[in-house]
């Protein structure tokens, strides 16, 4: 069987994606600073993406490696997908086919949805499970499971095409893809 197609790019959501903020303090995301390196090893192109201004953004992606680009929304806001765009041709990205969204944001997954992108949603990192909140930290274990099922739920109501708990998991999500673009399935 011929080798399924690389990635043509993987864009990110910084905030609460690759970054995590507790007090206040940014630090990456769990499993966020291997994925990167992963991706990078196999030099497929990545950015992240946000809605702050400049400033704000750069402040976050302080914590991420150097080498990793940032695109902050300028004008059109998600879920146009302008945003995607302009990060894919910030990458100098020739094409479409093969770039992958990751995001628990579903405003920034429906934008990667609208520009034509894989989208893999996070379900761990949605509005629907805040890790930092008080009352995320109160719940039990079970009332975290079924919360998680519930993001998954609505993250694949919006249509994306996968969805994972946390950035760990996207080594075998990427692959799925890999399998499911080499059957010729388009997103």
């Amino acid at each position: 069987m011929d080798a399924a197609p690389a990635f043509t790019a993987v864009l990110f959501g910084l905030r609460g994606c690759l970054v995590h903020t507790a007090n206040g303090a940014p630090s990456p995301a769990p499993g966020a600073l291997a994925t990167l390196a992963s991706l990078r090893q196999r030099q497929v192109p990545c950015i992240w993406l946000d809605e702050l201004d400049n400033s704000q953004g750069q402040r976050l992606a302080q914590v991420l490696p150097d080498w990793l680009p940032g695109h902050t929304v300028n004008g059109t806001r998600w879920p146009a997908p302008n945003a995607c765009w302009q990060a894919l041709m910030t990458l100098h990205s020739a094409r479409l086919d093969g770039c992958v969204l990751v995001s628990g944001e579903p405003r920034l997954l429906q934008s990667g949805l609208n520009a034509g992108l894989w989208t893999v949603g996070l379900a761990a990192c949605s509005p629907f499970c805040d890790l930092n909140s008080r009352q995320w930290q109160a719940m039990t274990a079970q009332q975290q499971d079924l919360a998680r099922g519930k993001a998954t739920l609505e993250l694949f109501s919006l249509g994306v095409h996968s969805v994972i708990d946390h950035l760990e998991a996207l080594d075998t999500c990427l692959e799925d893809i890999a399998q499911r673009r080499h059957k010729g399935e388009k997103p």
